[in-house]
């Protein structure tokens, strides 16, 4: 076996799948279990079969619909779960039982009421009877983080002696500072006597921000299987992201680790996963985030347009993003403003470029980001213009009806380059009825691929912020807007997106 490969084991459709509000159908978490075999996942915790019906066929189909990963159902210490669980996986090509019990004092006592003797002995007998149906068995040891270790050591030993092939330490609440989840992988390393038998696997939560941090430590301790969720999503703060584990031992050579991660799937499965499960991914977020790879600042920005690795230590590529983005504000420098007016086709010598700067300077204080119709404007006569003469697309009727059970219709009247359309059409919602509205006039094959609704105070009288991303021709356009009405707040939006485009 490689010693520096790092398996990586997926939870998303298990541990992501418990976020309230979030839950999947079967069909849609087969669509993501392609997406993650397509990345490059090893094994794919496909869900805990005992806890419902639901939960139940999920792992059936996956196991059929999957063919390169291994297909890995959740069980408890007990006979029940683990015959649901091998009664799941029939059909799998590659299949483990991943089942477990407390280690800590604190769940012994208060989870459990029991004693060490008693829960040791339910983990061996686990482990012996999933080990009468499939080959491979993980075992997890549930708040390992706040174990005793010398306990948590025999116990480890005791598993892998009763035939477990991976064996789990999950810093279940998230409690352990990296260098102590790391000390814990290697006093495990170090005293128990059969761990070069089972692969040591790592399962952190995020409570205190440090999941991504306690993992790498226990990689660099010798765990050798990561356990994560895409876009970090998981029980109350979340799980160890997964393609920030990734990137990590791809960006840091020195490590000597490597994934079988696809890393330029990593964007698209981030979105897939976003989007099914309603879960929007924080502008700020690591790797996927919105702003990841997007600079405002002058100083930023002249860094980053001289040479990219100044400010990216990532190229954003290597993630699926096409590009980076330089948004203009006020505090934009000189060139980052030259290289907007450059790709819009204007060419400025030194002394043209300081005085449309300082213009530029007073339309930017006025307007929290700057667009290319406004560039457009700037580079006019310098008279006060209309923002809205420069618009290609303009809103000039927006007609609403929905209600239950009324199903909801849209007309929208725009003046497309001067020539006025209109079109109606139905949706799911108001937004979606008046975007597949404007669709009707705008034919161009444009995607929305990010919606975001957030009040500017609260109440509902609020005036409402709406950011969303569109995909045209492979390259993401950014729209925002603000009204009282989220409606109208969403087509200003989209239209600030169109307008980009055109």
């Amino acid at each position: 076996m490689d010693k520096n490969r790092v398996y990586v084991f997926d939870t998303t459709l298990r541990d992501g799948e418990q976020v309230p509000g979030c839950q999947l159908t079967t069909v849609e978490k087969i669509e993501v279990a392609k997406e993650l075999e397509a990345l490059g996942v090893d094994i794919i915790e496909a869900g805990f079969p005992i806890s419902s019906p639901g939960d139940f066929q999920s792992v059936v189909e996956i196991s059929k619909a999957v063919t390169e990963p291994v297909i890995c159902a959740l069980t408890r210490a007990n006979n029940m779960d683990i015959d649901a669980a091998v009664e799941a996986l029939r059909f799998a090509k590659r299949k483990r039982i991943h089942t477990g019990i407390g280690a800590s004092d604190m769940h012994i006592k208060y989870k459990f009421n029991s004693t060490r003797e008693d829960i040791l002995k339910r983990a061996v007998d686990a482990v012996k009877y999933a080990r009468r149906f499939v080959d491979d068995v993980e075992f997890y040891a549930e708040d390992a983080g706040r174990a005793d270790d010398e306990y948590l050591a025999r116990m480890i030993e005791a598993v892998i002696a009763a035939g477990a092939t991976v064996v789990n330490i999950p810093d279940t609440n998230g409690y352990c500072l990296p260098e102590q989840y790391g000390a814990k992988i290697k006093y495990l390393v170090d005293h128990v006597s059969n761990i070069d038998n089972a692969i040591i696997s790592v399962h952190c939560h995020n409570d205190l921000g440090l999941a991504t941090a306690n993992t790498i430590a226990g990689v660099i301790n010798g765990a050798r299987q990561v356990e994560c969720t895409i876009n970090g999503i998981g029980e109350r703060a979340g799980n160890t992201s997964l393609e920030e584990v990734a990137m990590i031992m791809k960006t840091h050579h020195a490590l000597g680790y490597h994934t079988g991660i696809n890393s330029k799937h990593i964007y698209g499965v981030s979105t897939l996963v976003s989007t099914l499960m309603r879960m929007p991914v924080q502008p700020n977020k690591a790797i996927v985030g919105r702003n990841a790879f997007a600079h405002s600042s002058g100083i930023h920005q002249d860094g980053v347009l001289k040479h990219r690795e100044n400010y990216e230590i990532l190229n954003p590529e290597d993630v699926g993003i096409a590009t980076s983005s330089i948004i203009l504000t006020a505090r934009s420098g000189r060139h980052a403003l030259k290289h907007h007016l450059d790709r819009l086709g204007y060419k400025l010598d030194k002394i043209n470029l300081d005085e449309v700067y300082q213009r530029f300077l007073v339309m930017a204080d006025q307007k929290k980001e700057i667009s290319d119709a406004d560039l457009q404007q700037l580079m006019g006569d310098g008279n006060e213009k209309n923002y809205d003469d420069d618009q290609a697309i303009k809103v000039t009727l927006l007609q609403v009806v929905c209600g239950d059970p009324l199903r909801p219709m849209a007309t929208v009247k725009l003046k497309v380059n001067g020539e006025e359309r209109e079109a109606s059409a139905a949706g799911n919602g108001p937004v979606n009825a008046t975007i597949n509205a404007i669709h009707e006039i705008i034919k161009d094959d444009i995607s929305l691929d990010e919606f975001s609704i957030q009040a500017m105070h609260g109440g509902s009288e609020d005036v409402s912020k709406v950011n969303m991303r569109v995909r045209c021709n492979g390259q993401s356009y950014y729209g925002f807007g603000y009204s009282t009405d989220i409606v109208n707040a969403s087509v200003n939006a989209y239209v600030d997106a169109l307008n980009k485009i055109y």
